[in-house]
């Protein structure tokens, strides 16, 4: 499975200087990834409603009103109206550059686009339009490459980075790129007529859901958003007009937000750290839980958090295991049992259904209502789908994958049922 666009722990870049003549000491020569830029102006007139966009490298998702909206890998937002998840209808593409996590209140919605915090109203998704704007809160990153070659350096004052162009690169040696780059990881991740019986749009009251691999949350009229080392806090009650209230810094590694009534979970590299949200603006630090070092998304039920860590990522872990904690003091935390995995990625629970996308091992589904017997209980196993996340809304369970959007109906655990489909274009 290709590896998801989560905010990772810079990389030590290697370049090759090659001497050339008589400059040996001034300039270098190499083979390398020549960025290519989006200028700043083009960047913030780039939201656009766009028909027939295929989706094809999907990442994030997140659900709204019987409305499921996909994220495009750094490209825009995918809409589908749910009202029927047997047939869920394509609305609209969103094109917003640089975007990998969303999160809606009422009907607005918060997304990055590379470098800038970006307000939508989606009230009508067939008209979503910009509403607002925060420039230059996020921090510079660029998109990955997809070779072993080093890459040229990056001058932010050009603009953001929206690919790589594979050149022959001449540049100063006192141009060299940043040793300490910070970029993204890869994500890995049937146009249908409009059905009667659609949503009538998306409502003014309410949040949304998003899946285990969140960034952004919303606590009543505050937006989080993390941000590698930070935890961004804006004051939302103007939904249009976000006014940043706080910088936190949590720690480095920071990958995964779920927020409950009064409490905040982070997942990162290292363990997990629990905040104190019952005064929204001020988030308060309460206990950290120290886990071995890897990737990790964590969700919480009640007094239990579940929390997979996997191999094979940029977070350089060593372990696939789901651990479940016990949080009912949210000052002391306890582990319960840990079980092993093949490559967990993202997961959910309803009741004691505890869903978990176990990488190529594809789509387990667990009694959990024994939390010391978890995998004493396997109800079912749907191998052939490599898994990224997932959301469980009212019996029906939406799930992301390398090759694209599954919906299946649970409401008979003894009989499951996919519903849908959505598959990557070819």
């Amino acid at each position: 499975m290709k590896a998801k666009i989560v905010p990772i722990i810079p990389i030590l870049t290697l370049l090759i200087m090659v001497a050339v003549s008589c400059e040996d000491t001034t300039y270098r020569v190499y083979t390398g990834n020549s960025p290519v830029y989006m200028s700043y102006a083009d960047l913030r007139e780039a939201v656009a409603l766009e028909q027939n966009v295929p989706l094809k490298n999907p990442g994030k998702i997140y659900f709204k009103d019987n409305y499921i909206f996909i994220v495009e890998e750094l490209k825009g937002i995918h809409v589908f109206d749910n009202a029927n998840p047997s047939s869920p209808v394509k609305k609209a593409f969103v094109k917003l550059p640089g975007v990998v996590d969303i999160s809606i209140s009422g009907y607005i919605m918060y997304a990055d686009s590379f470098v800038d915090l970006v307000v939508l109203d989606v009230q009508d998704v067939n008209n979503i339009h910009e509403s607002g704007r925060v420039k230059n809160i996020l921090p510079y990153t660029v998109p990955p490459t997809d070779n072993e070659l080093p890459m040229g350096h990056v001058d932010e004052e050009e603009g953001v980075v929206i690919t790589w162009e594979v050149k022959k690169i001449r540049e100063r040696v006192d141009q060299q790129p940043d040793p300490y780059p910070i970029f993204w990881d890869r994500l890995a991740f049937a146009e249908m007529k409009n059905a009667s019986g659609a949503s009538s749009g998306v409502s003014g009251s309410g949040v949304g859901v998003g899946g285990s691999m969140a960034r952004f949350g919303i606590k009543d009229n505050v937006l989080y958003v993390l941000d590698q080392n930070t935890l961004k806090v804006f004051d939302i009650t103007a939904k249009t007009s976000p006014v940043k209230h706080n910088d936190i810094y949590p720690g480095w590694g920071v990958e995964t937000m779920f927020l409950t009534d009064k409490t905040m979970f982070l997942g990162t590299t290292t363990g997990m750290i629990i905040y104190d949200i019952s005064i929204p603006l001020t988030p308060t630090s309460r206990t950290f839980f120290t886990h071995a070092r890897s990737c990790d998304p964590v969700i919480v039920d009640d007094t239990l958090a579940y929390i997979t860590l996997r191999t094979g990522t940029n977070c350089t872990g060593t372990q696939n295991v789901l651990s479940v904690v016990n949080v009912k003091n949210i000052n002391s935390p306890k582990p319960v049992q840990t079980y092993s995995m093949v490559n967990p990625h993202g997961l959910g629970k309803d009741g004691d259904l505890l869903f978990i996308c176990d990488g190529s091992a594809g789509l387990k589904i667990y009694d959990a209502s024994d939390p010391k017997t978890i995998t004493d209980h396997l109800i079912y196993t749907y191998a052939n789908i490599d898994t990224y996340d997932v959301i469980p809304i009212g019996d029906v369970l939406v799930l992301i994958g390398d090759d694209g959007l599954y919906q299946y109906d649970y409401s008979n655990i003894q009989s499951i049922k996919l519903l849908s489909s959505l598959l990557i274009a070819p």
